[in-house]
Parts: C-alpha cells; sequence; structure tokens
C-alpha cells in the first residue's frame, strides 16, 4: 500500500478510508518533489477532515509538481465539479468548509488522476459551457475555444441588422435564417445559434462520425433535434443538393481546421494527445479546407448571402487574394473581426449578385 503523508493526505488518510489508500495516491506516473517524498511516512497520522480548500490546494500543488499547465485552474474545475458547481468561485463559505465525503474525495482523486495524464480538463469533466449551453465532451471531438463564443455572435448580430433594414420584418423583427455549420464538433456553433435566433434552421455537418454523434446528443439533451439537421460527410465530397434540403442557405459557418501543417507539432500535449487532429490541420497554408468551403459557397448561398470563418491571423490577407484570383465565385470579403487578444480571427464574406 502506498501512504502519502502530505499534510492534506493524512486527512484523506483517516482510519476509515486507509483500506482504500491505493487508489486515493497519486497517479503512478506522476511525480512528487522531494518535499513530498520526505512525507512518505506515518501513515497513521490523526485523522482529520478534507474540506474543498484543502483538495484544491493540494491538487494545485501536484499538478505544478508534474508540469500540468493552469494547475490551480484545473485544480479548482474539478473539486467545483464534483460539488455540482460551474466554478469554485461560486461556491459559498458553507461548502467550501464542510468536510468532503469518502465519495467525493474519490470522485476528485478519480477525475485530478486523469488530468495528470494531461487530459484536458473539458473531457476530464466530460462537459463544457459554451455561450449559455452545458455541452457533452469526449474525446477526440474537438473541444470548442472561447474565441469561437464571438463567432457566434457575429453570426446573430448580422442575422438582427439584416431583419432591421428589411421591410419585410415590419412590424417585428424576426430572423429566421437557413444555416449551415461546416464541422460540427460538439455542435457548439450550431446549438448556439439555435438558442439565440429561435425561429432559424441548421444542417449541421462533419465528416468524423464521433464528432455528429455528439452533437446528436447534445441537440437531444437541449431538445433542438427538431430544428436541426445532422449530415456525417466530408465536406469535399459533399454536392449542393444534398445540402439544400430547406433551400438556398442564407449562412454557412465554420470554425475549419486552420492550423498551418507546419504548426502542428507545436501544439500543446493536450490537443496532440487527445484531440482529433484532422479537426485542426489546415494543410500547407492552413486553407485546404477554406478553399473547399467557399467554392461550394456559391451554388448554396441566396444572393447576399454570407460565409462567416475562424481562421488563423494569417489568413485574412491570404483568403482576399484567393477570392480575386476567383472571380467567378461572385464572393467578396466584407469585413474582418478581431478576437478578444486584438488579432484578426473572423472573416464575413457575402456572395454577390452575377
Amino acid at each position: 500500500m502506498r501512504c502519502l503523508t502530505h499534510p492534506l493526505l493524512r486527512k484523506l488518510l483517516s482510519p476509515s478510508l486507509q483500506c482504500m489508500a491505493g487508489r486515493l495516491s497519486p497517479s503512478k506516473d506522476a511525480v512528487l518533489s522531494s518535499k513530498h517524498l520526505s512525507l512518505r511516512q506515518n501513515c497513521c497520522a490523526r485523522p482529520e477532515l478534507v474540506t474543498a480548500t484543502d483538495m484544491v490546494n493540494y491538487w494545485q500543488k501536484m499538478f505544478e509538481t508534474n508540469g500540468i499547465p493552469e494547475a490551480r485552474e484545473s485544480s479548482q474545475y474539478i473539486v467545483s465539479f464534483v460539488l455540482g458547481a460551474k466554478t469554485f468561485q461560486s461556491l459559498d463559505s458553507k461548502s467550501l468548509h464542510t468536510p468532503l465525503t469518502a465519495v467525493q474525495q474519490e470522485q476528485i482523486q478519480q477525475l485530478s488522476n486523469k488530468r495528470l495524464q494531461r487530459m484536458p480538463v473539458q473531457y476530464v469533466l466530460g462537459e463544457w459551457d459554451f455561450q449559455d449551453l452545458t455541452l457533452k465532451m469526449r474525446p477526440p471531438v474537438f473541444i470548442p475555444r472561447p474565441e469561437t463564443e464571438d463567432l457566434v455572435s457575429l453570426v446573430v448580430e448580422e442575422e438582427f441588422q439584416k431583419c432591421e433594414n428589411s421591410a419585410l420584418c415590419f412590424p417585428v423583427s424576426v430572423p429566421h435564417p437557413v444555416i449551415l455549420e461546416i464541422g460540427c464538433g460538439s455542435g457548439a456553433i450550431a446549438l448556439s445559434l439555435l438558442c439565440k435566433l429561435p425561429q432559424s434552421r441548421v444542417i449541421a455537418m462533419d465528416k468524423d462520425k464521433a464528432a455528429v454523434d455528439l452533437t446528436r446528443e447534445n441537440a437531444h439533451r437541449l431538445q433542438l433535434q427538431e430544428r436541426i439537421h445532422i449530415i456525417h460527410q466530408d465536406v469535399s465530397h459533399c454536392s449542393a443538393k444534398q445540402l439544400l434540403l430547406w433551400g438556398p442557405i442564407d449562412v454557412i459557418v465554420s470554425n475549419p481546421p486552420y492550423v498551418f501543417h507546419e504548426d502542428m507539432a507545436s501544439l500543446d500535449t493536450e490537443i496532440l494527445c487527445y484531440e482529433d487532429l484532422d479537426a485542426l490541420d489546415g494543410g500547407d497554408d492552413g486553407m485546404r479546407v477554406i478553399k473547399t468551403i467557399l467554392a461550394l459557397a456559391p451554388s448554396l448561398l441566396k444572393v447576399s448571402g454570407s460565409v462567416f470563418l475562424e481562421v488563423d491571423p494569417r489568413h485574412p490577407n491570404m483568403v482576399e487574394r484567393w477570392l480575386q484570383a476567383h472571380p467567378n465565385l461572385l464572393l467578396t470579403l466584407r469585413a474582418i473581426h478581431k478576437d478578444f487578444c486584438g488579432k484578426p480571427r473572423f472573416l464575413h464574406i457575402q456572395k454577390q449578385s452575377s
């Protein structure tokens, strides 16, 4: 039996729990500092009670020792999740200082061991918030990033702006677009748009079956399945006819694979080990899927319909030059929007009349 006597683990290893010490010790692959190693003695320490704050502090140190990024945030998310809260900051004083049960302690241990293996927190918890939705997450389906919430907001703003500019919407402006999302992943973008635009319908497609299944699961959990059509198909092998079941498209939206192939090796360990790399690798220029989407767009969009893309900051000029070299597509780069770091990240491209 492995006996850890770090002050916080002494609390864990009360007489009633010492029989589970093997399960309540860190992962066998974890690295302990010399300070922690010196504490591996005296297993019969005086039993004490463990609080949420104790556990956060302990696992933060364990994560830091093992080089886990965002150590404190990781420990806080795990502990708050076990306690049924979204964030550690939302826990009240009573929750922070009430002793944890043996079951809660073991749950935290099990989840923390996954994080020690560099599994992303979103996969560790099995769920994550995007916009105002809580979505199920599981590897290898691409994890939606915070900046992608801005992509959703841009689409919503554009649709309401269109209604405000149209006399047909008078006296009540209610957008009712048909939207196509290419590369739906967990369904984060598609399902957020369905919630933000209650009269909208969405076609969501992805070439990865795990992504399609997860989008479908999240749609059912949110009771949005009646307004979304989910297709398991690679956009490069897809015909316009398959995507026009509800008529011409108002908006195409995508967070496509846009990482330059040469940059893939420098991605974080969490990404390289757990996420679907095909959802990230955009080829030599990062534009392999972007070009496919733009080439398909004219046959799908209504006149004045829009394409919204999330891209690498190096892409806006590249996309503009590519569109200029393909005037037959009748697509114009209308706007470039920056992310919260001030980098050019989102493109609004519009179809012109012939």
